[in-house]
């Protein structure tokens, strides 16, 4: 690599800076603080807020499983929501066994005209080595959408299609999840009811 009497131009402006400030931007889950919730986001604003609670979870897996669950869906004013999920495993006394899926993506509406309508993209993305694009519509407290495209690296989970429903009941917050491994059909992954217990 050359040397920086090689450069002509001289060092980069960047390398003698001043340090930088935190990041002064706020994400929030909490609509009552930070900053105002984009416009295009009023059709998503009832999944806004921090989820907590459980569900069973089974294919590919051999046998169903327990698990707890934790989701934050956030925003920081720009026109998309942030989507962070982490589960654990449960035993059968209701005590964490051990980590399990995490994923995390982004939520925004399409617009029409400049103003949003019921269609919906969305990101994943998990450790897994597994990357979604999804397509759907959002209709008041409840959200669905299906896989567009799927990504996998080389040792990576083979999904290869996705199914997701969210809905808003009673005040919790229900999901149903189904995947499709190599040729399989779209078979029940993970579901779940959350509590709110932030926003």
């Amino acid at each position: 690599m050359s040397g920086e009497q090689d450069n002509p131009l001289g060092p980069p402006p960047w390398l003698n800076a001043p340090p930088v400030d935190p990041y002064p931007y706020e994400d929030t889950h909490d609509l009552r603080v930070g900053p105002d919730l984009h416009p295009s986001l009023l059709g998503l604003l009832p999944f806004v807020g921090l989820w907590r609670g459980r569900g069973q979870g089974g294919f590919p897996a051999e046998e169903d499983f327990n698990f707890a669950q934790e989701i934050r869906i956030s925003h920081d004013g720009r026109d998309f929501l942030r989507y962070e999920s982490r589960a654990w495993l449960l035993d059968d006394e209701s005590q964490p066994l051990g980590q399990a899926l995490t994923e995390s993506g982004f939520w925004r509406p399409v617009l029409v005209d400049g103003r949003p309508g019921d269609e919906m993209e969305a990101t994943m993305i998990r450790p897994d080595g597994v990357a979604e694009l999804y397509l759907g519509k959002a209709a008041t407290t409840r959200l669905e959408m299906g896989t567009d495209a799927v990504a996998y690296t080389p040792s990576g989970l083979h999904v290869t299609g996705g199914h997701r429903l969210f809905g808003i009941v009673d005040a919790a917050l229900l999901y149903a999840h189904e995947i499709s491994i190599d040729n399989s059909p779209l078979t029940p992954h993970m579901s779940a009811r959350l509590l709110r217990v932030g926003g």
